[in-house]
Order: C-alpha cells, then sequence, then structure tokens
C-alpha cells in the first residue's frame, strides 16, 4: 500500500585513505531523496560532502607520564579538593548571603551551596556557633541557607550545633524534624554526637523524629564499633530508653499506649545496643496483661538486637 512505500531515500560512501597507521583522509558523499516527489531518481534531493585530512602529526605525546605511586583506588563519590588557605568567618557570611541572592534553581547556587558544606565541615564548634549568630537570618521565601546546610555536614560540630538550634527553640518544627531526619543518614557516626544527642529524649514532649532519628544514628554507630555497648553515650540513651518501659511495659490509657509503641520502635532502631534491654522486652512481651500492640511491639523490638542474646524464654510454653 502506499503507506508501506519508504518516504527517504538515503545513501552514505565514505572513502578512507590510511598512511603508516594513520587515518590521513576521510571523504564522505551523503544523499537524501523524498521518494514521494520523485519521478525516477529526481526530485527533492540534498547532497552533503565531507572531507577530513591529517595536517600534522605531534612528534612528542601531549600527555605526562604519571608514577603509579600517585594512584590510588577510591570510591566514584565526589571528591573536593581541599585549599590550603582557611576561608573567615566573614567570608562565609558573604557566602550565606551570596546564597540568599542566588536563584533558587541554578548552577551558581548549587555550586555556592556545596562550596557553604565543605568549608563548614572544616570549622570548630566555636567557629560555627559564631557563624550562626552573624548569619542565621532568613532570605526570600522563609529560605535559611545555613539551616540547609547543615545536616550535609555531618561532622560532630555540626551535630552539636543542631542539637544547640533544637534545644533552644529558635527555629520551626519543620526544621527541627528536617534536622532529626538527618541524622540517619550520618556516615561516621561519633560518641560526641550521641552524648551530645542523648538529653532530647529526656524533653518534655520529644517528637518521633527524635526517638527515631537519635537511635538511628545510634545503630549506624554500633554497625561500626562491635563493643558499642561499652560506650557511656551509648548506655546514657539505652538508660533513657529503659526507663520509658517502667520494667514491664505497662500502660494506663492510650496516650501511654501510643507513647510506648514509639519507645519500643525506638529500641528496636537502636539495633546492637539494645541487647542490654533483652530481658525487660521478653517481660514486656510475656506479660499477659499488656496491650496485644504492646506485646507485638516488644516482640518487634528484638528484630536488630544479635541471635547470641539469649531471647528464649521470650514467651511461655504454655502461651
Amino acid at each position: 500500500s502506499q503507506s508501506e512505500q519508504q518516504i527517504l531515500s538515503s545513501k552514505l560512501e565514505c572513502l578512507q585513505s590510511i598512511k603508516g597507521g594513520v587515518l590521513a583522509e576521510a571523504k564522505c558523499t551523503e544523499s537524501n531523496i523524498v521518494t514521494v516527489f520523485s519521478q525516477k531518481g529526481s526530485g527533492a534531493k540534498t547532497q552533503t560532502q565531507c572531507l577530513l585530512k591529517l595536517l600534522q602529526v605531534e612528534t612528542e605525546t601531549l600527555y605526562k607520564k604519571v608514577d603509579s605511586e600517585d594512584l590510588y583506588v577510591t570510591s566514584m563519590l565526589y571528591e573536593r579538593e581541599e585549599t590550603e588557605r582557611e576561608v573567615t568567618g566573614g567570608e562565609l557570611t558573604e557566602l550565606v548571603w551570596k546564597l540568599c541572592l542566588a536563584h533558587s534553581v541554578s548552577f551558581e547556587t548549587a555550586d555556592l551551596f556545596t562550596t557553604l558544606v565543605f568549608e563548614l565541615r572544616r570549622l570548630s564548634l566555636e567557629a560555627l556557633k559564631a557563624l550562626w549568630q552573624r548569619s542565621s537570618f532568613k532570605c526570600r521565601d522563609n529560605w535559611q541557607p545555613l539551616i540547609e546546610s547543615l545536616p550535609s555536614c555531618a561532622t560532630e560540630a555540626c551535630v552539636v550545633l543542631m542539637k544547640e538550634i533544637i534545644a533552644s527553640g529558635e527555629v520551626e518544627e519543620d526544621k527541627v524534624e528536617y534536622f532529626f531526619w538527618s541524622f540517619s543518614f550520618i556516615p561516621k557516626p561519633t560518641s560526641g554526637m550521641i552524648e551530645s544527642l542523648a538529653p532530647l529524649l529526656k524533653s518534655p514532649g520529644a517528637s518521633q523524629s527524635c526517638f527515631l532519628g537519635v537511635t538511628a544514628l545510634l545503630h549506624r554507630f554500633c554497625s561500626a564499633y562491635s563493643s558499642c555497648d561499652g560506650v557511656p553515650a551509648v548506655q546514657s540513651v539505652m538508660r533513657t530508653l529503659g526507663k520509658f518501659l517502667g520494667g514491664n511495659c505497662t500502660v494506663q490509657d492510650s496516650e501511654q499506649l501510643s507513647e510506648m509503641q514509639l519507645v519500643l520502635k525506638a529500641i528496636g532502631n537502636a539495633g546492637l545496643a539494645a541487647a542490654s534491654l533483652a530481658p525487660v522486652l521478653s517481660l514486656c512481651a510475656s506479660l499477659k496483661s499488656n496491650p496485644i500492640e504492646i506485646r507485638l511491639a516488644a516482640i518487634q523490638a528484638f528484630r536488630r538486637i544479635p541471635c547470641s542474646v539469649r531471647v528464649s524464654d521470650l514467651l511461655p510454653a504454655d502461651d
């Protein structure tokens, strides 16, 4: 049928000349005919000719040899070249101002933000606090560049500053939640981070993201350090969580029920660090007077506790 006919007829011919193993010349001719308008090869036709010639060959290589000692194996994660000169507090404040003035979605903004994050990683806690005092202002659309960059910093100093900002109540609730969730993604947690964040679990009305964010950080820390249960900061967090259980997870009303479920979920989040609470969790799960939601949550809290911890008496044989 007419619809099945070829609309365009194309032809490409190339002639290559190679001398001494090197391409010396390449000549190509391309022609295209629109067949629906052609009559015996004539009609709407285009022809393109391209000629490439080798002009000269450099006698020396254009690259320098690299000493094998300078080579190393690394991941594909972006590496930023470190500069010798330290950036001053005034320059960082100016950088925050530039972020405020830059367009929200642009290469310039991305570059400025990346620069800010890497510079924050080099600052001490004192320098960070001083920067916060100077640069905690809001830009248009209620945007605070320093608030947004602190979670990406991921150093102990940045975490301590975030904790102090949370405790001071200087920022909106959504920013506080953003801080807590970012703790789950810190690649190399330290005991200092945990020690700083532990008191937040005792604060009145501590949110769900507070419990889960801190214990997720604890889990990552313990995944890197096998004897983490001996670290005082870890023990402090687990004592705080253990006090919430009250020995057997007894609750009096729906509000206490919700809080107990949250604490049990946080304990399960903590992983290896929660091994010390295994006996209490067993009591919580086996006590028949506890609501079924609490008993199930207590069982689920064992999900990251190592099998080496004795849990054979989790439930009585007649349960």
